[in-house]
């Protein structure tokens, strides 16, 4: 549905002469209506204002796409008919992007007021890099860190650098990262297009681990942008039980997608116990919902291996990073 409330199933055509923004910030939303005041504010308050905000509402049941009609008119609302899925809704909000930097943001966030402005330093600072991390912070504790760039482990378990503790400038000085969260981070039209967007299949959670792994592959860098802050209300996007089963099959299908060969031998011991490990926690709580989520995750991880298997041999042959390369940047 565009603002004058005309239903769109795919993104409008773009006049050519039409002026390109720097940025364009894409807002993945399903029944989000709660938590817009506070993102389009601060979107509202940006120093850098060279962009364009590209708004997509996967087929939400409350009034989201109302108050972007009635209070943000400077976006461009897109709407779905069905519910198709986190990583397609912004997949379809990149497909109607006109910027050079696409800026992935949740809906459950808050930028400070020189995101951007830090954002683009960071992207013009470094020519290299395909995706640029935001410093996410907690909303209601904003000392605090939820990530400050993302990790890969050895063992094949994503994890979020920092999360938990109070922001004392500690990450400030490492730039390089293996990747970036999903929630708020920029990526390069070039690389977005390149991978063909995050894998669809994935439908939510660890879209982000994967794509950047998929990048770190073909040698793109990622870099930590430090000053760009962003604040979180954490739980916005899903609920326990649905972050436990596509957390559970997803760590499975990244892990067979991405990793090298040589690697998945060097690491296998790591890789199989931590899956165990999981395994075995989750049956030792197996009454909670989300420990039953988390094992038929895993349960479909495997059963979905033949399709990933397929998938691995075309991103294996694009690898042009060496093996020991992408080992050190794993933790």
């Amino acid at each position: 549905m565009n603002l004058n409330g005309e239903t769109a199933e795919r993104p409008t055509q773009i006049s050519q002469a039409a002026p390109v923004p720097f940025f364009s910030v894409l807002i993945p939303n399903y029944n989000g209506r709660r938590y817009l005041p506070d993102l389009f504010a601060g979107l509202k308050s940006q120093s850098f204002t060279d962009f364009e905000i590209i708004f997509a509402d996967d087929a939400s049941s409350d009034d989201s796409v109302a108050w972007v009609q009635a209070n943000a008119g400077n976006a461009r609302l897109l709407a779905r008919r069905e519910n198709e899925g986190f990583v397609a809704t912004v997949n379809f909000a990149a497909s109607s992007a006109r910027g050079r930097i696409f800026v992935l943001l949740n809906n459950d966030t808050q930028p400070a007021p020189d995101f951007l402005a830090e954002l683009a330093k960071t992207v013009c600072n470094f020519p290299g890099a395909g995706i640029i991390a935001a410093k996410l912070l907690l909303f209601e504790e904003r000392d605090r860190i939820h990530t400050a760039g993302d990790m890969m482990g050895r063992d094949g378990i994503p994890r979020n650098r920092g999360v938990w503790s109070i922001d004392s400038g500690q990450f400030d000085h490492s730039v390089d990262v293996f990747g970036g969260c999903g929630g708020a981070m920029a990526v390069r039209r070039e690389l977005w297009n390149a991978l063909n967007g995050f894998d669809e299949e994935f439908w939510m959670y660890l879209e982000d681990a994967d794509f950047s792994f998929r990048a770190q592959l073909m040698g793109w860098q990622t870099v930590f942008a430090p000053s760009a802050h962003i604040y979180h209300k954490l739980g916005g996007s899903g609920g326990d039980e649905l972050s436990s089963f596509y957390v559970g099959r997803n760590t499975i299908w990244t892990i067979a997608k991405n990793m090298p060969t040589s690697l998945l031998l060097a690491h296998a011991a790591h890789i199989v116990t931590a899956q165990f490990e999981i395994a075995a926690d989750a049956l030792r709580n197996y009454r909670g919902t989300a420990a039953r989520a988390r094992m038929r995750g895993q349960i479909a991880g495997l059963l979905g291996l033949p399709r990933v298997l397929r998938q691995r041999a075309v991103v294996q042959s694009r690898k042009r990073r060496h093996d020991v390369e992408i080992d050190r940047l794993l933790v």
